[in-house]
This record gives structure tokens, C-alpha cells and sequence, in this order.
């Protein structure tokens, strides 16, 4: 089991707010993480500090030494394809090789303002992205028209320093998306808010099953799961710790859903909804429920012992690694005392100790 370190922040209004990033991949990068990775949001306080997944890891590439830079994820309906490969061809110069991209095709209607048109078929379009952005970076040209009509050859510069780029697809539950990432060779970014462990094990199975029927060495594939984070010395301490932050950080995520569905669109997880506010007690319910289900049974919030038991659960059904998002509201200097804990976890799971 391999550990990265995830950002989500629904926090745009503090000081300094990129800090707590900078001094948090500091960290991962002395002390044995796999990966950091950062997202694509936009126009919502709730992970609106990562507009540009590319512009952080560029930035990121200046101060590590050995993380691998992900995007997770790149929402890439919302790009011109070419201009994807073009930036994360300069990073993966920057950083000497270290870039990696996790696809998503998106589900916030208000974000398809760069590309209206493309929302209704936008998971057909990221699969036709990545086929021309693995070519590009593997040195093909591809042929695309200029002002006047005319066919131009176009190839990838600055080149990349990795001969393929490594690829991730983003699944919140759909068993096609898990299964279409086989088919193609890719690895999965998936979480648990559309899914417990026995769904999850399901999804996992389709995928390994689908890069057998393509030739691809089902165990090769990589399975990221994303599970918020904070460990402490007590698991009263850290619920203590957590229950409000996190809490506060739920109810922004149904903020944005609310508005993504007012808009006309699906919310998270491809569910439809008309988008009308709860009524203040049912939300306060609605959150007191869904706080209690994550802290039992779907993030990596407790000690090293207790979550070291979920974590074995999650290997025995085939995830390899974790994504940590660690930044749902916890004070900085609290998230930085929790990752010595991580590292004591991590260890636990280290294949090579």
C-alpha cells in the first residue's frame, strides 16, 4: 500500500491560503510519500484554489525533489487537448520527469462556461483526449486546420523527459468508467462518497477483468482511493478535532451541488436533482449522518491502530494506494502534528521495510 498527500481546500478567504500546499508537499517529499495531488475546481469557494492543476504542479516541481506530480483531476472537456500536453510537457521538464494525470470529465454544469457544448458528451470527449495526448507525448504529430482552412502538422514542444505520461481516470462509482480505464491500460482515482468497501470491491473487479480482456496485466493497474485524513493520539481527540471542519467542509460541497443543479446539470456522482435547499434542520441532520458514516466507515480519521484496520480491509479487495486529502478545514499547524502519525502509518504498510 503506497500513501500520496491530496488538496481540496473549501477554504479561498484565508491568509496566505497556498501555504499550507507549499509546507505540506515540503513534507511528503522528505519523508516518503508517493504523490501529491492537486485538483481542478472552478468559481465556488469550494475548491476554488485550484483552478489550474498544471500551474501548481509547475510550482510544486520547484521545491520537491521526488513526488510525483498528479493531477487529480483534470477536468479535460473544459481544455483544448493540445494545450493540456503542451503544459504538462513543460512540467514534466520542470520537474524532471515527475508529472502525472488523473482525467475527469467533469459534472458541475456552471464550469462547461469555457465549453457549453460539451457538457452532455463530455465523457466521450476525455477518452478522445487522452487517445491524443498519449500520442502527442509518445512524439506523434497529429493534423489539425488553421485560420485559412489549411491542414498543419502539429508535434508536442518543449518534449517531455517521460517516454509515456503516466495516466489515472476518475471514477466517483460508475462501473463503466472503471471499466473503460481497464480497457485502455489506464490506472483509477476513485472515492468513497458514492460507495462503501463492498461496492468498491465490485468496481475494482471490473476494471482488473477489463485489462485482461486487452492484454494488460490486470494486477499492474493502479487503484488510487481518495479518503480524507487526520490521525492523532485518540480517537475521541481526532473526532473532537474534526467534527466541526469537517462538518463546515460537507455542507459547502452541498452548496455546490445545489447551484450545479440549479443550473440544469447533475450534481456529484452523475445523480441527477432539482437543486432546492433542504430545510435547516434536515441539513443539520443530513450532516451529522453523512459526518458520522465518513468517520466509521470511509476516511482514514483515528490513530494508526484503528485506521490501520480499515486500510487492510481496503488491500484485501485491491486498492494499492491512498490519496490523503488532508485539507478540509483543520487548522495548519493540527495538519502538520497529524502527518507524523501518517508517516507512522505509512510505515506499517511500507512493502519495502
Amino acid at each position: 500500500m503506497k500513501f500520496g498527500i491530496m488538496f481540496f481546500s473549501s477554504d479561498c478567504d484565508v491568509e496566505a491560503p497556498h501555504s499550507l500546499l507549499l509546507d505540506v508537499a515540503r513534507y511528503a517529499d522528505r519523508h516518503g510519500f508517493t504523490c501529491i495531488w492537486t485538483p481542478e475546481r472552478h468559481f465556488n469557494r469550494f475548491g476554488g484554489l485550484f483552478p489550474n492543476p498544471s500551474v501548481l504542479s509547475a510550482a510544486l516541481a520547484m521545491i520537491t525533489k521526488r513526488l510525483q506530480l498528479r493531477s487529480g483531476s483534470l477536468i479535460s472537456p473544459l481544455h483544448n487537448e493540445i494545450r493540456i500536453a503542451e503544459e504538462w510537457s513543460l512540467v514534466d521538464q520542470l520537474s524532471g520527469g515527475r508529472v502525472a494525470i488523473s482525467f475527469g470529465s467533469g459534472w458541475n454544469v456552471n464550469d462547461f462556461v469555457f465549453f457549453p457544448e460539451r457538457y452532455q458528451t463530455r465523457r466521450e470527449i476525455m477518452f478522445e483526449q487522452i487517445d491524443t495526448i498519449r500520442a502527442l507525448w509518445r512524439g506523434k504529430s497529429i493534423t489539425r486546420k488553421n485560420s485559412f482552412g489549411k491542414d498543419v502538422q502539429l508535434s508536442l514542444y518543449p518534449k517531455p523527459i517521460q517516454a509515456d505520461l503516466p495516466i489515472w481516470v476518475t471514477s466517483s462509482g460508475n462501473a463503466d468508467t472503471f471499466r473503460e480505464a481497464g480497457y485502455r491500460g489506464a490506472n483509477v482515482l476513485t472515492h468513497m462518497i458514492t460507495q462503501d468497501i463492498y461496492d468498491l470491491k465490485e468496481k475494482i473487479g471490473i476494471y482488473r477483468r477489463a485489462r485482461l480482456d486487452k492484454g494488460f496485466d490486470p494486477l499492474k493497474g493502479i487503484v488510487s482511493l481518495m479518503l480524507h485524513t487526520f490521525l492523532g493520539k485518540s480517537v475521541e481527540d481526532v473526532k473532537a478535532s474534526v467534527y466541526h471542519p469537517f462538518r463546515e467542509y460537507l455542507r459547502s460541497a452541498i452548496d455546490l451541488e445545489q447551484l450545479a443543479a440549479q443550473g440544469g446539470g447533475v450534481i456529484s456522482g452523475g445523480f441527477h436533482h432539482k437543486g432546492e435547499p433542504l430545510p435547516s434542520d434536515k441539513l443539520e441532520e443530513l450532516l451529522d449522518l453523512t459526518f458520522e458514516r465518513y468517520f466509521d466507515n470511509a476516511a482514514l480519521m483515528g490513530t494508526v491502530a484503528s485506521t490501520a484496520k480499515f486500510l487492510q480491509k481496503l488491500e484485501v479487495i485491491g486498492v494499492d494506494e491512498i490519496a490523503c486529502l488532508v485539507d478540509f478545514g483543520v487548522g495548519k499547524e493540527q495538519i502538520l502534528a497529524s502527518l507524523e502519525h501518517l508517516v507512522a502509518l505509512q510505515e506499517r504498510f511500507d512493502i519495502d521495510a
